[in-house]
Order: structure tokens, then sequence, then C-alpha cells
């Protein structure tokens, strides 16, 4: 269960790392997809889920490995309000490491670490994570993308 609401955790950050996509309006997605971020990070710091469903399509599927899939909006927030109940998430590293930009489509990857902490007060943990996420463009987002597809898999190991 520990893994799969860092999966969870994961792949609903990935959101926070996207650039702005290449389109004839570049600033006016580039603030849009900035808001989006900061929504994501904002939701996640209040535990809100209601704000989280709000920035994923209707048909949102996340892969999380092997057989552990989420589909829709209303399984992603019956997942979300689980882990809140039990852990505070806290992102704590955010590396892109791609970002491509095809119309009104962003695909990018992003390597991420966060802090994990029970709320009963047991020893916090750190997760780290590779997360793939496809955001496409959606008239009733709160900032007009939402996240679609999105994968998640551990981190490669950091090298010294």
């Amino acid at each position: 269960m520990k893994t799969l609401r860092y999966f969870i955790f994961i792949s609903l950050i990935s959101g926070s790392c996207c650039s702005a996509p290449q389109s004839d309006n570049l600033a006016a997605d580039k603030i849009a997809l900035e808001k989006t971020k900061a929504a994501f990070a904002a939701a996640f710091a209040h535990g809100d889920v209601k704000a989280l469903v709000a920035l994923h399509h209707p048909d949102i599927v996340k892969y999380f490995g092997g057989n552990n899939v989420v589909t829709g909006r209303t399984q992603l927030a019956q997942q979300l309000t689980a882990m809140f109940r039990t852990t505070k998430m806290e992102l704590i590293q955010n590396q892109v490491e791609s970002t491509a930009f095809n119309g009104s489509t962003i695909i990018e990857t992003c390597i991420f670490a966060f802090r994990a902490t029970p709320i009963n007060g047991g020893k916090p943990s750190i997760g780290r994570g590779r997360s793939m996420t496809v955001f496409v463009r959606y008239k009733d987002s709160p900032y007009g993308w939402v996240s679609i597809r999105e994968m998640a898999q551990a981190a490669p190991e950091v090298v010294k």
C-alpha cells in the first residue's frame, strides 16, 4: 500500500514539471501551464482531492506498474482520498528530463523525489521516481491543461 501511495503521488505531481507548449500563442500557453503547475503543487500541499481531480481528464489512465492501473476520475478520487487520510505528501525534487510538444499535447518525463509523512506521527520516508505524463488541452480545465495518461516507475540510481 505504501508503494501504491508513492506512485499515485509521483504520477500526480508530474503535472508540476511541465514547460510551455509551442503554439501560436506561446505566452498564453506558458502562463496557463505555470498556473497548472502551481495548482498541482497547492492541491497536494493541502490534500485537496477535488482540485487534483479537476486537473485530470475524465478519461485519465494512470499506470503504476503491473496490474496497478487507475482509470477515470472516480477511481482517482477514491485513491487520493485514501492516501490523504493517512499521509502528507511533499515534493522535494522535480527535474524535467524531456518535454515534447505536438499541437495541443505535451509529453513530459521528470525525475522527482517526495517526502511522505504519516499523519499518525510515524517516521517520514523519501520516494524517488520517473514519470511520463501526457497533457492535453481541455475546455473544462481550470487552466486549460489536464493530464490524460501517466506512467510512473522507479527512478534511475543516482551516480556520484
